[in-house]
């Protein structure tokens, strides 16, 4: 089973890496999880301006190089590893809304 950390690994959008407001968070029905879509759009904005993505090969390993170079706190580093290791079971491209879900099960 893939997570949201290896999505997030293999997903580009116009050969770069996805920015927040491209990415959603969704059940399989397609109904949206707020919760989920603002800590993965809080990670990407906040915590991947330290870390490349290229350069880290899992969710622990990305959480280990924050820990080093940011001033992050721990229980944020625990929700960002909850997150990375949520098991991602597809993805939805809605160009329409212009966005890419990563759907989770409920």
């Amino acid at each position: 089973m893939q997570t949201i950390f290896d999505q997030l690994k293999t997903i580009s959008v116009n050969h770069q890496e996805v920015e927040s407001h491209q990415v959603v968070v969704t059940d399989e029905t397609g109904k949206p999880n707020g919760l989920l879509t603002d800590l993965l759009r809080d990670l990407i904005d906040n915590a991947l301006l330290f870390v490349s993505l290229a350069d880290v090969q899992s969710g622990p390993d990305l959480i280990s190089r924050l820990k080093t170079h940011t001033p992050l706190p721990d229980d944020v580093l625990a929700e960002y590893g909850k997150i990375l290791g949520e098991g991602c079971y597809g993805l939805n491209f809605a160009p329409q809304k212009g966005q890419i879900e990563l759907i989770v099960r409920r």
